[in-house]
């Protein structure tokens, strides 16, 4: 039942924060996540890694209700989500920053606007707004300065900081990045991936990150998650997805074809 407690758990009994189960989405004629089967546990950083086209960013979308499975359950904290309409999800989205891959930040509004954004619509007052807004701006490498600025006048690594102090405005428990250094040079790249350390040593969240890039999620995961047609075909620490004798996994790390004969 929509809402209803659900709780996966490790071998050691830790409850996981974020959970899919048996997850399958379609889009027309396209199948594109086949039984999804991942979970997520408090304050870790799992990198989900796969080829283009592969449904990263649709397995992510679905851990905070931007999408909803065709079948399968999705939960948050404990809490089936994949029925809940949008008044519903409030409280969950609460939980879970999502840093899109653009950043998507309003360009009719300003930076202190942008991160000012989720506090207004939680109902902040204004004086809390503005101490929080240099808070987390604080918290990405930034300050009062850029307040006033457009997104325009931003680069693309400043976006993705103004975007990520808007994804931790509200305090989540949970931050979900979404190929977070696509379209950046390696200095801003490394930057962001700083940053991504930085937020669960400071804040203590648990954080997704979907990526291409390996070099990025060897930096910042503590496990890996490999998808590749639609089913997460490997889940283990960075160590073990070094050393893993999966030969689609190994090919995807080494940068080589993906050859279906190789037992996909």
């Amino acid at each position: 039942m929509s809402g209803a407690p659900h709780v996966c758990r490790d071998p050691d009994g830790r409850e996981a924060f974020l959970c899919l189960h048996g997850v399958h989405k379609r889009f027309g004629p396209k199948e594109v996540l086949r039984g999804v089967d991942l979970c997520v546990f408090p304050g870790e950083t799992l990198v989900i890694l796969g080829g283009s086209g592969t449904g990263k960013s649709v397995t992510l979308r679905h851990l905070v209700g931007l999408t909803h499975p065709d079948r399968g359950i999705v939960a948050v904290d404990g809490r089936e989500i994949q029925d809940l309409d949008e008044r519903e999800l409030v409280p969950v989205r609460r939980k879970v920053g999502f840093l899109f891959q653009g950043g998507a930040l309003f360009d009719s509004m300003d930076v202190f606007d942008n991160v000012a954004f989720p506090l207004r619509e939680a109902g902040w007052a204004e004086d809390e707004i503005a101490d929080r807004v240099v808070e987390v701006l604080g918290h990405v490498d930034l300050d009062e300065s850029v307040c006033g600025l457009v997104p325009s006048e931003l680069s693309g690594g400043m976006q993705k900081r103004v975007a990520l102090a808007r994804a931790i405005a509200v305090r989540p428990r949970a931050i979900l990045y979404d190929e977070p250094t696509t379209g950046l040079d390696p200095v801003t790249s490394n930057t962001i991936n700083d940053l991504i350390l930085a937020m669960q040593a400071r804040l203590g969240v648990t954080s997704v990150v979907v990526t291409h890039d390996i070099q990025s999620a060897f930096r910042v995961g503590d496990r890996i998650a490999f998808l590749h047609r639609g089913r997460i075909r490997f889940t283990g620490t960075v160590d073990e997805a070094r050393h893993a004798d999966d030969p689609l996994l190994a090919a995807f790390l080494a940068g080589r074809p993906l050859e279906e004969s190789h037992g996909a």
